[in-house]
């Protein structure tokens, strides 16, 4: 009882005596701000409470090296910094829950991405050994070398025309072999 009549400046100097009774004072004066602060921060109630008690035990654990000359605002600071490092700590432990989804979803992104290109790739050369090899020698030399019309037509000895048909022929036949691949997109 005596102590609930004495300031802050002296429960402090009796909580730096151990006088665990100065301590439950100091608690049952300000646990009840402090959870209001710490909720406001929070905007939990059970987070508020931890951080309260995280606090209060970090005072009697650290009472007789601590400095405290004006309690009440060195509670409410106090609170302050260990729930700004709380919601610190859960922003950082989102971003890195949403980086790690990100980075799995982009690995089977990626994973889909080339089994699908290895398909087309397979696809495409069946579908080539459906053309004559002329055409296929022509297609390959003007999409997979871009050479022109104009220097396969005088690397092979044939007139712009007949390039430019085994070009189209070509195209036709990969693109009626290929159209399980075709998309909108």
């Amino acid at each position: 009882m005596k102590h609930r009549n004495l300031t802050d400046e002296q429960l402090v100097d009796f909580l730096k005596s151990d006088d665990q009774a100065a301590f439950e004072e100091i608690y049952n004066r300000y646990w009840y701000k402090l959870l209001g602060i710490a909720y406001h921060e929070t905007g939990t109630r059970e987070e508020a409470e931890e951080l309260v008690q995280d606090l209060f035990e970090r005072i009697w654990h650290k009472r007789q090296e601590s400095i405290i000359r004006h309690l009440s605002a060195y509670l409410v600071v106090s609170i302050k910094y260990l729930a700004t490092n709380y919601v610190k700590s859960q922003i950082t432990q989102r971003k890195f829950q949403e980086y790690l989804i990100f980075n799995e979803i982009r690995q089977s992104y990626v994973t889909d991405e080339s089994v699908q290109f290895a398909d087309l790739s397979k696809a495409v050369e069946e579908a080539m050994k459906k053309l004559p090899e002329k055409s296929v020698e022509i297609f390959k030399m003007s999409r997979f070398e871009n050479q022109s019309v104009k220097d396969i037509a005088q690397q092979l000895n044939l007139s712009e025309k007949a390039v430019e048909y085994h070009i189209t022929k070509s195209l036709k036949v990969l693109k009626e072999q290929l159209k399980a691949y075709h998309s909108d997109n």
